[in-house]
């Protein structure tokens, strides 16, 4: 491979949690799912900033997370301000988690992403419903945060290996 080849590969490798990130907000990949009336959001943001907030936070900056909830606020035709709220509390809220935490695992990261999405939510809810009087159906919010909640553990397996591509390409990089 090139030089600058290699250059690039590694650039995108190390950017990877960003690109993603943005991909999602960008492209409103959240899944809407109709069930028993019920209109809920599976939000594929809240993994993304929580999971690299708390594992590697030099990966994706605060501003850049700001940034990514104003285009959210854009795509999804929310408050603008919203989005980065959410944002930014999760990535407090894993900061302070990650601070607090000796040992990492699944099961423990799992559960204080749910406290963490529980708080958002309520932070969300409060606001959207007190200041800007947009009616929002709670249990569709507490339905849609449950099952963004179920599926972490997928996203967590996803962004470890990614985690670990870019560990590999760092190691293969010194030994050159």
């Amino acid at each position: 491979m090139s030089l600058f080849a290699n250059r690039i590969y590694s650039k995108t490798i190390t950017s990877l949690p960003t690109l993603i990130l943005f991909l999602v907000v960008i492209l409103g990949l959240n899944i809407n799912i109709i069930y028993k009336n019920y209109d809920f959001i599976i939000n594929f943001s809240y993994i993304i900033v929580f999971f690299w907030s708390l594992k590697k936070p030099e990966h994706l900056g605060y501003g850049l997370i700001f940034f990514a909830g104003i285009i959210n606020d854009i795509v999804q035709s929310l408050p603008i301000g919203i989005s980065s709220l959410d944002y930014l509390l999760l990535s407090v809220i894993a900061a302070f988690i990650r601070n607090r935490t000796i040992m990492y695992n699944l099961i423990y990261d799992w559960i204080s992403f749910f406290i963490a999405i529980l708080i958002v939510g309520s932070v969300n809810y409060i606001i959207l419903m007190t200041i800007f009087k947009i009616p929002i159906v709670y249990e569709s919010l507490i339905l849609g945060l449950f099952v963004t909640f179920l599926i972490y553990p997928i996203f967590f397996k996803i962004f470890v290996w990614i985690d670990n591509m870019v560990l590999v390409k760092k190691n293969d990089k010194k030994n050159r």
